[in-house]
Formats: structure tokens, sequence, C-alpha cells
């Protein structure tokens, strides 16, 4: 069934998506609104005359197409032209991974109300076809954990620190000249766009209905070039990691840096790319990779949900799963640790530390020390034993109240 489109953003993902429209050949979809706001320093010679530009979205919600593409991004408006639309009977694909992650499943539900589709493959991993792979793939599985590297602006610097030897404030820098980071890259470098899209494959592939603020994100500024100095003493390297698992009936998920080994693949991950990693109870790990950013890899993401729609030729949409809403999401409960400090150096350091460990019951596996530092800035590792979260936490907060700090204390959880 051939299918109208309007398309609800212009920006570098909307360009990308009106390139695939206007050069297919096929005739199952049709380019026949662009919607932006500004619209007339967004027109481009190589869409076709016959398409309508606006900067009124009831131009397109109420112009008679078949199929919304919301790609403009942000909670308002665009949960209401998404209510709009749904309501209207017209199935929408987005992109909009903050909108899906905290007001999926009223709109799903709605969508499922009107029989029509709400889709949403590029809002998680780009290109990477997931959201399709976990909700029909291996949807005979009973899945127990998702996790993996969500965010291509995080692992892009810190592949370059890795890498280069960069401090993070140029591996940013770089990150920014090449496309690769926003001027305000905020969401990205504290956690919150990885997260978002974690909650969506949480409810996609575990049924669980999570609120992205039930779930713990921590910030890569911390992380050094030194640190990857250390991390390589210890046949490991730094990745932001995302993850959510049910562990005997209790939710855990963090999104932040963590220390994986370099045997893991989650480690051969480089530059702008994305990894998932969903592990089953029957079909044990299913990995999904491939460019998880950039305009053209998240318009294949968003044609190819337009061309699912189409080829059911009027069909009724593939139901979701059902969810449900955990009763607390909490950290990781055990881990080993990797603790980084920076000291001005004088006696008694040492025991200091392992007296603050000893009266939490934590042990320490080993400390590390590179050669060639000052005595007024001199950097160090501890690597602790599995211990639980909430032990560490506290330890680490005491720590963090001594006098002889150069620099906050750093604590990672290490991966297996």
């Amino acid at each position: 069934m051939a299918l109208s489109v309007g398309l609800l953003g212009f920006g570098t993902v909307g360009q990308s998506v009106a390139r695939l429209l206007v050069e297919r050949t096929d005739g199952l979809l049709t380019l026949t609104h662009v919607f932006n706001r500004d619209v007339a320093r967004k027109r481009v010679d190589w869409v076709p005359a016959s398409v309508t530009w606006t900067d009124r979205i009831d131009d397109v919600l109420e112009g008679g197409v078949d199929v919304i593409v919301e790609v403009t991004g942000g909670l308002d408006p665009a949960r209401g032209w998404h209510e709009r639309a749904l309501e209207a009977g017209i199935p929408v694909v987005t992109a909009n991974k903050q909108l899906i992650a905290t007001h999926g499943q009223a709109l799903l539900a709605r969508a499922a109300a009107r029989g029509v589709d709400l889709l949403f493959e590029a809002a998680v991993g780009g290109g990477i076809p997931v959201v399709r792979g976990l909700r029909e793939g291996i949807a005979g599985d009973r899945l127990t954990t998702v996790s993996g590297i969500l965010n291509g602006t995080c692992n892009y610097i810190l592949t370059r620190m890795e890498s280069a030897g960069l401090p993070f404030d140029a591996a940013l820098a770089e990150a920014q000249q090449l496309g690769f980071a926003e001027a305000d890259p905020t969401d990205d470098l504290e956690g919150y766009d990885a997260r978002a899209k974690l909650c969506i494959l949480a409810r996609v592939g575990l049924g669980l209905d999570l609120s992205p603020a039930s779930v713990q994100a921590e910030s890569i500024r911390t992380i050094s070039d030194d640190d990857f100095v250390y991390a390589r003493r210890l046949q490991a390297t730094i990745r932001q990691v995302s993850r959510v698992s049910v562990v005997e009936g209790a939710v855990e998920a963090r999104v932040g840096p963590a220390l994986v080994p370099l045997t893991s693949p989650l480690a051969r991950v480089i530059g702008s790319q994305n990894l998932i990693v969903a592990g089953g109870a029957y079909g044990k790990e299913t990995t999904f990779a491939g460019y998880g950013a950039g305009g053209f890899p998240t318009a294949v993401a968003v044609v190819s949900d337009l061309l699912a729609i189409a080829r059911r030729s009027g069909g009724a949409p593939a139901a979701w799963p059902g969810t449900s809403a955990p009763a607390a999401v909490g950290p990781l409960t055990v881990a080993p640790y990797y603790l980084r400090l920076v000291v001005r150096d004088q006696p008694g350091i040492i025991a200091s530390l392992a007296s603050i460990f000893s009266a939490h019951g934590i042990n320490i596996d080993a400390v590390l020390q590179e050669p060639g530092n000052t005595k007024e800035r001199l950097p160090f590792v501890i690597t602790l034993e599995a211990c639980p979260t909430s032990a560490m936490a506290q330890a680490v907060a005491q720590i963090a109240t001594l006098p002889f700090h150069v620099t906050p204390p750093l604590c990672l959880p290490v991966l297996a």
C-alpha cells in the first residue's frame, strides 16, 4: 500500500529521511509535507515541487497524510503532535528517544486503542535494528538482561582518550568539531541520552515500564587520561555502559562509566559505534552492533518502519508485549570496584583508606601506582574485591572527606 508521508522536522535526521524518500522508486512511500520552524530557510531544491512546506503543524496533521514521521525531538510539543495524530488514526514513526522513554507506555496504549502503529526503531541505536530484533527476532526467549554501549558521543570521546592519550576536554572538543557531539553535550555526557534508550529497550525486551528518573546515571566527565593508563595495567578499558537486568525478581539498572575487560565485546566498540547485548534464559547472548548515530543510519531505521507499515497493506498493527512497572529499581547490587585517587603525598594515606574499607567490610585487591608523578599531585589506584554497592558508596563518601585529595576520588564498577 502506497503511503503519503508528513515529515515533522528538517534537521540532520529529517533531511536524511527526506533524501531517502525522494530517491525511492518503488512507489511505496511519497513525501508530501515538511514541517519545520522558520521553514523558509530550510527549503532545498532537491525536494520535489509537489511537497508542501509549512511551519503550521495543522497543515500536516489535517493535511490527509497516511503517516507522520516525527524527528524534532523533545517532550513538548512533540507529545501533543503524537497524541493528535494517533487520535486521528494516523500511524506515527518517530526517532524521539526522550518522548518514548518518558511517555511511551501511554502513547502505545493510545495507538493500540485506535488500531494504528507507533514505531520507534530509530529512537535506539540509529541504524541498528535492535527494537525489531527484541520485539520479533528473539521474542521466543525470556530475556533477563539488556546491556551495551548506547551513546556514540561518549564512546567516541572515551576511545579517543584511550587511543591518543587525549585529556577529556581535548577529546570532547574534537568530537564537537567533527559533529559527533552537540555544542551542549550535557545529555550525552551525563548519561541522560543513554538512559532514555535503556528504558526503551527495557520496555521492549524485558517488559519493564521504567521511568528514566528511576535509573542511576553517572557522568563520564570525571574520567581522566590517567584512568586509561591504569585500566590498561588491569587488562581493561573504560566505556559508558548501560545495563538493565532482572535478578531474582529485583530490577537493577545503571548508566555510567565502567571498567570492562579487553576481552569483552564492549572493549572493541570504537568511535561512534553502538553495541547492544541481550541475555536470555534459553538463547543466551544475542548481540546487535553498528552505527548508532548520524543522519543516514537513523534515517534508515525511520524508513524501515515506514516500509513495515506500507507492506502490511492496511492490516492490523502487531501487538507490543505487555509491560509492568517494577516496585523498585536499584543500581548494581554487588561488584568489584576501581578507585582512583589523586593526592598530596603524606604518611598514613594507605592506612587511612584501609581502615575505612575494613570498617565497611570491603577487601582490598591491589594498589597500583605509576612512577614519575610529583608528590604534590600523586595519582594511584586501589582495586577492591566484589562488595555491596551500598557499602562502597558509603566508604567512598567517607574517603572523600579526607584532607589529602587534589581531585575528588573516582569510583567505577568493574564488569565481568
